[in-house]
């Protein structure tokens, strides 16, 4: 693929779930990009729709779920029009994911080659020679010692670190042109972490595979993505480059991820937490969802705010964006 080739377009995605009790609007008008090579960062706090949007691109969304509305370009192709026979096609071949338990990858029953070599020749017409050489080639790639002995054996017998390198070799086997990596590393201690990180990047660098890693944890972003959607009740409340979300965050929900990060208190402070608790997503309005929880909400807020652009390429939702911080 060609370098900063566009590989997704979303265009206003919306992923409804109609309950009894109402109608949960888990994505209501998400909108981003991600080119090839390119890594982009989904992050906000647990339920706020990270995960349903990259199931969404899947189409893995379970009744009663529904995509409601929207567009997913896939290379030029709206996922959304697409049958189910033709969605089996691509996923696991042009589109990949990895999931935060890489037990939901593998399967406890069957050895690691077993599933590596399926997992190539559903969609690949090479032999099992092949297949397995191939395996091994990529179970190096992502930095798992002596990868033709690991080969056979089960995923109980690797560790978790090692688990998940092999879930994320899985994701690779095929060059898939997008990975949706869904907190992949959570559970892992930080050194494998920042190793994981550190290999999943350089593969997508070489093989310019475009990348969605899906996080709760900003500060793991900061040395991993290109650019960066803060995510918040559904909706995208700001994005822009990684740089730019990190060192200029201008929407109030942003400055308060960034200042729940440890680190950012003079010692012996109190950790700083945001006030209060995110909205439920039943029926939510069209007002700014974060109004609730904000210092500096008005009346203004409890219209849909405005997405505006107040750097070059850097988007936020917010009737009150905090740009005094950097004004000189």
């Amino acid at each position: 693929m060609m370098a900063n080739t566009k590989v997704l377009s979303i265009n206003n995605l919306r992923t409804y779930f109609r309950t009894n009790s109402g109608t949960v609007k888990a994505v209501n008008g998400v909108t981003f990009s991600v080119d090839s090579g390119k890594i982009l960062g989904l992050v906000g706090e647990s339920g706020s729709g990270k995960s349903v949007t990259g199931l969404s691109i899947l189409r893995l969304i379970d009744e009663p779920g529904q995509i409601v509305g929207g567009e997913i370009l896939f290379n030029g192709e709206n996922l959304v029009n697409f049958s189910e026979k033709k969605m089996r096609k691509i996923r696991g071949s042009e589109i990949s994911m990895v999931f935060q338990d890489a037990m939901m990858t593998l399967n406890p029953v069957l050895r690691v080659d077993t599933q590596m070599v399926e997992a190539i020749r559903a969609h690949r017409k090479i032999s099992r020679k092949e297949a397995l050489n191939l395996s091994e080639e990529i179970l190096a790639q992502v930095g798992i010692p002596s990868p033709g002995l690991r080969l056979k054996e089960y995923p109980h017998q690797f560790s978790g670190g090692m688990r998940q390198r092999v879930a994320i070799a899985i994701a690779m086997l095929n060059e898939p042109d997008l990975i949706i990596a869904d907190e992949p590393t959570t559970a892992l201690d930080v050194t494998i972490q920042a190793q994981i990180l550190y290999e999943t990047q350089n593969l997508c660098r070489k093989r310019g595979t475009a990348l969605i890693w899906i996080t709760h944890d900003l500060s793991l972003l900061a040395g991993l993505a290109d650019h960066v959607c803060v995510m918040y009740a559904g909706k995208i409340v700001e994005q822009g480059s990684v740089d730019d979300i990190i060192d200029r965050p201008v929407h109030p929900y942003t400055i308060g991820l960034i200042n729940s990060v440890p680190g950012q208190n003079t010692k012996g402070e109190r950790l700083y937490q945001i006030p209060g608790m995110a909205p439920s997503l039943i029926s939510i309005s069209e007002a700014c969802a974060f109004y609730e929880r904000c210092d500096y909400a008005d009346d203004q807020c409890t219209n849909a705010p405005v997405e505006t652009e107040p750097f070059e390429n850097h988007l936020v939702r917010c009737f009150h964006p905090r740009l005094e911080r950097y004004s000189k």
